[in-house]
């Protein structure tokens, strides 16, 4: 290690990243964090992560499934009476925490368990967000993820009055929320406009609280705006598309709410279980 990265650090931070020390599970800022952007070494700045490769793995630690190319280094690690992979900086030699493979909980099938303090997040400038209700929100997902220009996106719920639902209180209906998408995305690359036809296009808006046999007021057509100017898009969007259908259209047009990411195992739940479709 290079004393120089490590000078300027806390107490704490030099303890896990010069002395590979762990922090208390659950205890750091990034365990239960999922904004676009990009994870950086604490001590050196060397882009370390995607946020899109981000999950909760419910181990009490940030989880990754994949790292930035040449970004990170792998000892073998035989403290403690076991066999474990310990992931370094590949600039610092910074710890970070350890690597395991095989507990089949995302596609790639691997989990980079890293402390909180030994990263540090630095969001995307050039990103808007957008959410959407259009039924299941499994499908939803899969459309947008494979959107080019969409660089994130996750499952779950708006626009109740629950707070930190879960996916049994939204069934219910009594949480008032919407399954929804929220996206992150490059207007650059793809338009807001460009989003809204998708939206149209995949589920239809006139049925209330309903998308095909999936019945419930978890189920509504509704886009939640997040600025003043995708509002009026959406209000103009839906005067046009109102030409193409023969019954009124019922899509809510509401101001964005808290989102609250769905469990896990809702997260990219097509591709993960190797399901073309869920129809909506």
């Amino acid at each position: 290690m290079t004393e120089d990265y490590f000078s300027g650090l806390t107490p704490e931070e030099r303890k896990i990243l010069k002395n590979k020390g762990t922090e208390a599970p659950f205890s750091g800022e990034y365990n239960d964090f999922f904004e676009a952007g990009i994870f950086i070494c604490r001590a050196c700045k060397n882009p370390l992560y995607e946020s899109n490769t981000k999950f909760n793995s419910g181990c009490g630690w940030p989880s990754f499934d994949d790292e930035i190319e040449s970004a990170i280094v792998r000892y073998e690690d035989l403290s403690g009476g076991r066999v474990r992979t310990e992931i370094c900086c590949a600039r610092c030699d910074g710890h970070l925490g350890h690597v395991f493979v095989g507990e089949e909980i995302t596609e790639k099938n691997t989990r980079h368990c890293v402390n909180s303090l030994s990263i540090q997040f630095q969001a995307y400038k050039d990103l808007e967000q957008a959410t959407f209700g259009a039924g299941c929100f499994w499908q939803v997902e899969k459309i947008y993820s494979e959107t080019k220009g969409v660089y994130l996106t996750s499952v779950g719920y708006m626009g109740g009055n629950t707070e930190n639902p879960t996916y049994e209180e939204v069934c219910k209906g009594q949480s008032k929320h919407a399954e929804v998408v929220n996206i992150y995305f490059n207007p650059n690359i793809i338009s807001y406009l460009d989003l809204l036809e998708i939206f149209w296009n995949n589920h239809n808006p006139t049925t209330k609280n309903r998308q095909g046999i999936d019945v419930g007021n978890q189920y509504r057509s509704v886009v939640f705006f997040h600025s003043a100017k995708q509002m009026q898009m959406v209000k103009s969007s839906l005067k046009k598309q109102s030409k193409n259908w023969n019954n009124p259209i019922v899509t809510q047009i509401i101001s964005a709410e808290k989102f609250y990411r769905a469990e896990e195992y809702h997260q990219n739940y097509l591709n993960k279980n190797n399901l073309g479709s869920c129809g909506i």
